[in-house]
């Protein structure tokens, strides 16, 4: 049986200066790592018994794809770059299911037109880091990306040292960046813009009636995402605006992270020496990011006063909104159903303690859900205001369980699984996957994947891999 996809591409009708078509490049010898089936499955996808490594390599082409690479600028580290694209990824079309159009795209797949210097390949440790934790954010609730397969080419890639070549199957709503709205913009390419919107609009947001309503769509979007990442310890390291998608969802897994002690100035990109996408950040650099999505709009309302009125309103409101967020998803946290105010010196208070204890985020959480009396140890005031404030709560722990998990994908582990994986041995990969797929599920199973790092085991820096 030849592999069926429900393609129905539209990204490939506008105009052609949007991206460039080409095909993947040429694999020495493609074997597949992992396919998720169950994705396939609700993508509406009908795989072949064999061949996939073909088809996820980009050796066979599916019928109805269209593979492109898609151009976008942006900025990175808070300098613009004004042409970036796809310079390592091709999207193979888009598939139109009962659930939703979905992007399917060849991560990895070799050079395109904006590859720049770079060689457009992946090698197999981002690949992997790409899979799980993107996959684990999905069993989280956290809008993301997700990975269809994972596949090795049998090619070598320099980086620091030669390494197993690899590409990701990856899905997404679409990948539509701040940064492709920043790439006609800059260029004043007005027609392109105003394609571009009018395109992303009805694709995304098509219950919005004017650009105003738009804009603060993506906001509440990307306000949403944001708190959602920090109330799981999650830091993305790289949020430059080519890496915000507008669809609201996780994307570009490259030097991300999770917490294990919580330090609200934690960084784990190597690359992010200032610390400007550091945990507690992140809240910040998404309105700089919106900031720059509304930037790149302006030319449309051409200078329309109030439409100029209403994005300054929208983008000075976030910090406020995501303060709200924040509040109401730590408040759940902490067995809180509605919150109040004062609920945000109670969580900080709580933040401040694991803080100057050097306590896991994630265990700590977990803990104030089974074993609360350990606080009233080793932070007796907090202890007694916040048994206080949850007395009114008709089920404070059931709220609390939903809203911490027991297992996150731990830097630590992923290294270990990227390191056995180096030496062809997929088991802690594979072992990760089905772990994280319950990750506020405690079993006897997947107990010792709950631990913290030994001093020998703890990651100190993540990588981009490119």
């Amino acid at each position: 049986m030849n592999a069926q996809f429900p393609f129905d591409n539209t990204y490939s009708t506008l105009p052609s200066h949007f991206f460039h078509k080409q095909k993947p490049a040429t694999v020495t010898k493609a074997e597949l790592i992992a396919c998720n089936f169950q994705l396939a499955k609700e993508l509406e996808i009908k795989l072949p018994s064999s061949g996939l490594e073909l088809i996820f390599s980009g050796q066979m082409i599916p019928d109805g794809a269209d593979p492109l690479a898609q151009a976008y600028a942006g900025h990175q580290f808070g300098y613009y770059s004004p042409q970036l694209g796809d310079g390592r990824a091709l999207l193979l079309g888009e598939l139109n299911t009962k659930s939703g159009r979905y992007d399917i795209q060849l991560k990895g797949s070799g050079t395109t037109p904006y590859s720049r210097s770079g060689d457009g390949l992946s090698w197999l440790g981002p690949v992997l880091r790409e899979y799980i934790v993107s996959e684990a954010m999905h069993h989280l609730g956290i809008p993301t990306t997700r990975s269809l397969a994972a596949v090795e080419t049998g090619d070598k890639v320099l980086r620091e040292t030669v390494l197993p070549g690899a590409i990701l199957t990856r899905i997404a709503k679409s990948h539509i960046r701040v940064g492709t709205f920043q790439y006609f913009a800059y260029n004043k390419d007005m027609e392109a813009l105003e394609t571009l919107y009018k395109y992303t609009r009805e694709r995304h947001y098509n219950e919005t009636k004017s650009i105003s309503e738009f804009l603060s769509c993506v906001i509440n979007a990307q306000s949403d995402l944001v708190t959602d990442w920090l109330s799981v310890g999650f830091i993305h390291g790289v949020m430059n605006t080519d890496n915000c998608s507008i669809s609201g969802e996780t994307i570009d897994y490259g030097p991300c992270a999770f917490l294990d002690n919580y330090s609200p100035s934690k960084v784990f990109s190597s690359i992010d020496t200032h610390g400007r996408y550091a945990y507690s950040a992140q809240a910040d650099v998404i309105v700089w990011n919106m900031a720059q999505l509304a930037n790149a709009l302006l030319p449309i309302v051409n200078n329309d006063e109030d439409i100029l009125n209403e994005f300054k309103k929208l983008v000075h409101d976030m910090p406020n909104q995501i303060r709200s967020l924040w509040l109401k998803k730590f408040g759940k946290k902490i067995g809180i159903s509605k919150t109040k105010p004062n609920d945000y010196k109670l969580i900080s208070n709580f933040l401040n303690g694991l803080a100057s204890r050097n306590e896991d985020f994630t265990i700590s959480f977990r803990k104030l859900t089974e074993e609360p009396e350990y606080f009233k140890s080793v932070d007796p005031d907090w202890f007694k205001t916040w048994k206080n404030r949850i007395s009114g709560e008709p089920d404070p722990i059931s709220i609390m369980a939903k809203a911490n998990p027991n297992l996150i994908p731990r830097n630590h582990q992923i290294e270990l699984a990227i390191t056995a994986a180096l030496n062809s041995d997929f088991d802690l990969f594979h072992r990760l996957n089905k772990a994280l797929k319950s990750p506020y599920e405690k079993t006897l199973e997947y107990s010792d994947l709950e631990a913290i790092p030994t001093e020998e085991e703890e990651v100190l820096k993540t990588f981009c891999g490119t």
